[in-house]
């Protein structure tokens, strides 16, 4: 598989419509959530978002600490405060603790109002724009900051299809969008994490390289992941020869003892796709050259 370049379309139509909403309601927004994927810190942010939300203060909200390989991902979170981002990495399943991002966003409005005061405008609410690829958690991250569940969530792409307010506090409203790409997927290194992590819906890439894909990797950065959940060593050239293995360890077996190929294919992405398998990071600075 070439990880080099690939021309991958996937740009439904709600995406090109959401984005041309955001312009139009860009001068509304005061501030700016982009919601990444803490285990591809790279290939889950959105790579033309400026060219939407302008000069917009932003906060990147890093979701998914639990699963993520906290060791590569710190130097992403590095490499983003480098470039003049605020970053917070967040576990919304397990500890949603919204005060540092909620201190963050205050601080930030402040420092907005203090501005609109000083040209003799009135100061107000802080109106927050929230924008991510699918499956990153927005809607988990807006459930959390309501305290309670407001809009639909699910670990697959395509949950949120409109744009809406969403009042969380006297100081704070959130505009929740659809989960939105860039139309070209010109690297294919970055389509299959995004494949892999299930952003992008799985027919877009062939679901056998998908799954060829997260064993590679896997045993690339994480050998005793891959050993210890699939009882592999190694990745064979052919990937029938390893799902026959994890398909006899895993019981995918059809009438006459043969292996369900397809169904061990979907286990591996399964195991990826429910957080079955933890502490990954996908996306590794010294693969970009940064």
């Amino acid at each position: 598989m070439n990880e080099n370049k690939t021309n991958i379309n996937w740009y439904p139509g709600h995406m090109a419509k959401t984005k041309r909403l955001i312009t139009e309601n860009i001068e509304k927004i005061d501030i700016v959530y982009e919601v990444i994927d803490s285990r591809i810190p790279y290939s889950s942010k959105i790579k033309d978002i400026d060219t939407f939300i302008k000069n917009k203060p932003k906060i990147l909200v890093m979701t998914k600490s639990d699963l993520c390989d906290i060791i590569e991902t710190s130097k992403w979170i590095k490499y983003y405060e480098k470039l003049g981002y605020k970053v917070i990495l967040l576990d919304l399943e397990n500890n949603p603790n919204m005060k540092q991002l909620l201190n963050i966003t205050k601080q930030t409005m402040n420092e907005i109002n203090e501005k609109r005061i000083s040209k003799g405008m009135i100061p107000r609410k802080a109106r927050v724009l929230v924008v991510g690829i699918p499956n990153s958690g927005k809607s988990t991250l807006i459930n959390r900051l309501v305290g309670k569940k407001v809009v639909n969530t699910g670990n697959r792409p395509g949950i949120t299809k409109e744009l809406g307010w969403i009042r969380i506090s006297e100081d704070i409203e959130l505009l929740d969008t659809p989960g939105i790409l860039w139309p070209k997927l010109d690297e294919q290194k970055v389509a299959y994490n995004l494949a892999s992590l299930t952003a992008i819906k799985e027919e877009i890439l062939p679901i056998y390289d998908v799954a060829e894909y997260i064993l590679n990797t896997l045993y690339k950065f994480y050998p005793d992941i891959l050993e210890n959940r699939y009882k592999l060593k190694k990745v064979d050239e052919d990937i029938i020869v390893d799902l026959e293995h994890i398909g006899k360890i895993r019981g995918c077996l059809i009438k006459g003892g043969e292996i369900d190929y397809d169904k061990a294919v979907h286990i591996i992405i399964n195991d990826i796709k429910e957080g079955l398998i933890k502490n990954i990071t996908f996306d590794r600075i010294e693969d970009y050259g940064f």
